[in-house]
C-alpha cells in the first residue's frame, strides 16, 4: 500500500513537473517571437489595432504590452488591470481592467503609475 501511495506521488510530482517546463518554454517561445497574449474574451481585434506602440517609455518608466499595472488618475479614479497598449496621436493608453472593461486613458491624466507585474519577468 505505501509503495503504490509513492508511486502515485511520484507520478504526480514528474507530470507537475514537466507542466511547469512545457508552460516556461512556450512563454520564452512567445517571447522570442514578440508575441503577447492578453487572455481576455472581452478584448476586441479592434482594440489590439487601435493602438500603435506595444513598448513605450512613460514619465522614464518603459511599459509592455500585457504588463499588470495600477493607475491613480488626477480625479483620484483607481483603475488596475493589463496593458494593452498606448496611442501616440492621442496621447493616451489602452488598458483592460479585471472587471472586464477596455477603457482608454489620456497620459495627462494619470497621477500615478505603478507596475504590479511586468509581462515575460520569468526571463528578465
Amino acid at each position: 500500500m505505501l509503495e503504490l501511495l509513492i508511486t502515485i506521488v511520484a507520478l504526480l510530482l514528474f507530470t507537475s513537473l514537466l507542466g511547469f517546463f512545457l508552460t516556461v518554454m512556450k512563454e520564452k517561445y512567445y517571447l522570442k517571437n514578440n508575441v503577447i497574449l492578453i487572455d481576455n474574451k472581452h478584448v476586441s481585434q479592434d482594440d489590439l489595432d487601435d493602438t500603435d506602440a506595444q513598448e513605450f517609455i512613460l514619465d522614464g518608466t518603459k511599459l509592455t504590452a500585457g504588463d499588470e499595472i495600477s493607475i491613480i488618475t488626477k480625479e483620484r479614479e483607481i483603475f488596475k488591470g493589463v496593458l494593452i497598449g498606448a496611442m501616440h496621436n492621442e496621447q493616451s493608453i489602452k488598458l483592460v481592467t479585471y472587471a472586464n472593461e477596455v477603457i482608454k486613458l489620456k497620459i495627462e491624466s494619470i497621477r500615478q503609475l505603478k507596475i504590479m507585474s511586468k509581462y515575460g519577468k520569468f526571463f528578465s
